[in-house]
């Protein structure tokens, strides 16, 4: 009997069953899974995208991507050959909970708030559903701190140059200060 879904035709594991096979896996190395996707386009593929409080650097993405085969392999329940992909969240993607905004400290971001105003600043502490943002008032660098619930987009931006070192020391004064 034919399906019409190439997922099941492929004979590749469903998302749900990704998460559950490397939900452990990705904790106990101290990241989680952020998202799966899976394609059957020639060749299919899985990619998993992960994201942690340490940085996502090319040795996580290796160790994360041995124990995800390892696995899946070992759960292999007769699966077409595929593509593993481990990635991070990447720079393009939205800021959308508390945890990216937090594991984001020290990044420049631009922010769309509730009420359509757009600020840019640099990320600072990030607790009890509020972000510390260093931003430019006039001349001078404040911080304004902004309730996660009220941005409806932040996105890093990309700085191809070296932080304001003003912007720099408020990030660490609003750690300071959020810990009174």
């Amino acid at each position: 009997m034919a399906t019409d879904d190439p997922l099941r035709s492929a004979r590749l594991p469903s998302r749900e069953q990704v998460i559950e096979l490397l939900t452990g896996e990705f904790s106990r190395a101290g990241y989680e899974i952020e998202d799966v996707t899976i394609t059957a386009a020639r060749p299919p593929s899985i990619t998993v995208v992960a994201d942690g409080d340490a940085p996502l650097d090319l040795d996580a993405v290796a160790e994360l991507s041995r124990l995800a085969s390892a696995a899946l392999d070992e759960a292999d329940r007769g699966f077409d050959p595929y593509v593993l992909e481990v990635t991070s969240r990447g720079v393009d993607r939205p800021l959308t909970e508390e945890k990216h905004f937090r594991r984001a400290k020290g990044r420049k971001v631009g922010v769309t708030l509730v009420d359509g105003s757009v600020v840019t600043g640099r990320i600072g502490a990030t607790r009890d559903g509020m972000v510390a943002l260093v931003v430019a008032e006039g001349k001078n660098l404040v911080l304004r701190p902004v309730a996660v619930d009220e941005i409806v987009k932040a996105i890093v931006q990309v700085e191809f140059s070296t932080p304001n070192r003003r912007e720099l020391e408020l990030v660490e004064q609003s750690e300071e200060g959020a810990g009174s």
